[in-house]
């Protein structure tokens, strides 16, 4: 008799068990936490084609920030899945992709790296309710969800500064990638803002990518006589240019825009090119305070170093795991009141807060970039201490 009543005290308390991970799992699924699926993050980027070394950093530094969200709780208790979406720097290519993404399920998207892509994907995660850690730097993107990332009106006082009172240079030739949202606004945006600096513009001439070399728009732009040939190319292109001015043996200075920013872009133009022709960019990996920490688990986990924006998708990821421990949820308008209010949120890359109104990061660390005799990127220290830049 005993057995038996002790048999149904024990169904009974079973019962009472399953209808509280019942009316639990209710209650989390009706506040959009359904902690039996993981959280899907979108990493887009250029992960094939001539810009894949940019998007193969930002797919690791995404892996990494997972490892560690899913060594601990996840995301409100649900693991972290990224999801690789690749866009070859390519706006139709990207369509589809997003798309496919989409339609496959995502929480949110962290990407993608190019502006013209993202002038078309963007709107596309923004109008499914998901929203965007943006990578793109054009202004023509503001707004559309939020970045970590500088935006051309905040890096073109930066290089303004650099060569008219860091280098002194009286005129330049602007050489342009006039097929890119990104590198055509700011080619413009430079060009104003040289003229306002009251630097004489010689030569402004576009290119377009592929050639195999940039030869004659290198002679273009020497036989105007600058002070100094500005590059506003992504780095395979910057490379090849820095190589050519190198090689022209001209006097004029050397300065690449912040697309060119990237450890290939060494790779491209050559050691003695690239420092020849320093990079308007970010801090390094590892010029971060406190970086080694993430240095040595990236490369554990990797087997290479860092790559030049692993740590902004890193910190991307981060940012929305705080923002939904905040909003309680992964939606679009929760995550979005969530990190506006984020106030100094310390990353690999610094303290990180918006800008309510843009989604931009405020402030966003705009550097000179210099390259070492050992072909690594860090930021400039002769340039550090003209203006007493502080991390």
């Amino acid at each position: 008799m005993k057995s038996n009543k002790f048999i149904v005290a024990l169904a009974l308390l079973l019962v009472v068990v399953l209808i509280g991970i019942g009316l639990l799992t209710w209650h989390n699924r009706s506040r959009g936490l359904d902690t039996s699926k993981p959280i899907r993050i979108g990493l887009e980027a250029p992960l094939s084609g001539s810009q894949s070394n940019v998007g193969k950093g930002m797919l690791n530094g995404a892996i990494l920030a997972a490892n560690d969200l899913n060594s601990s709780k996840g995301i409100l208790g649900r693991k972290v899945i990224i999801v690789p979406i690749d866009d070859a720097a390519d706006p139709e290519t990207g369509v589809k992709a997003a798309k496919t993404a989409i339609a496959s399920g995502l929480d949110a998207v962290v990407g993608p790296y190019n502006s013209g892509v993202g002038a078309k994907t963007l709107p596309l995660y923004i109008a499914a309710g998901i929203l965007p850690m943006r990578f793109t730097s054009s202004d023509s993107t503001s707004g559309l969800g939020y970045t970590l990332q500088p935006m051309t009106s905040q890096i073109a006082p930066v290089a303004t500064n650099a060569v008219s009172k860091w280098v002194k240079a009286k005129s330049v030739s602007i050489i342009y990638d006039s097929t890119t949202t990104y590198t055509v606004n700011a080619a413009q945006t430079m060009k104003t803002d040289f003229s306002n600096a009251g630097i004489t513009i010689n030569d402004y001439q576009g290119i377009t990518p592929g050639a195999d070399n940039y030869s004659s728009n290198v002679t273009q732009s020497k036989s105007s006589n600058p002070s100094l040939i500005y590059i506003v190319t992504y780095y395979p292109e910057a490379g090849l240019i820095a190589k050519e001015i190198k090689q022209s043996g001209t006097n004029s200075m050397c300065l690449a825009d912040f697309g060119a920013y990237d450890d290939a872009y060494v790779t491209a133009a050559g050691i003695q090119a690239a420092q020849n022709c320093p990079v308007v960019g970010v801090p390094a990996p590892s010029d971060f305070p406190g970086s080694s920490e993430y240095m040595s688990r990236y490369s554990k986990t990797f087997g290479v170093a860092p790559g030049t924006w692993s740590p902004y998708a890193y910190d991307s990821v981060n940012a929305l795991a705080k923002a939904s421990s905040v909003a309680g949820n992964l939606k679009l308008n929760s995550l979005s009141t969530a990190l506006n209010g984020l106030k100094d949120f310390k990353g690999w890359t610094g303290s990180i807060s918006f800008d309510t109104k843009t989604g931009n990061r405020l402030p966003a660390p705009v550097v000179i970039v210099a390259t070492d005799s050992k072909g690594e990127l860090h930021t400039d220290t002769d340039w550090i201490n003209s203006i007493k830049f502080t991390y």
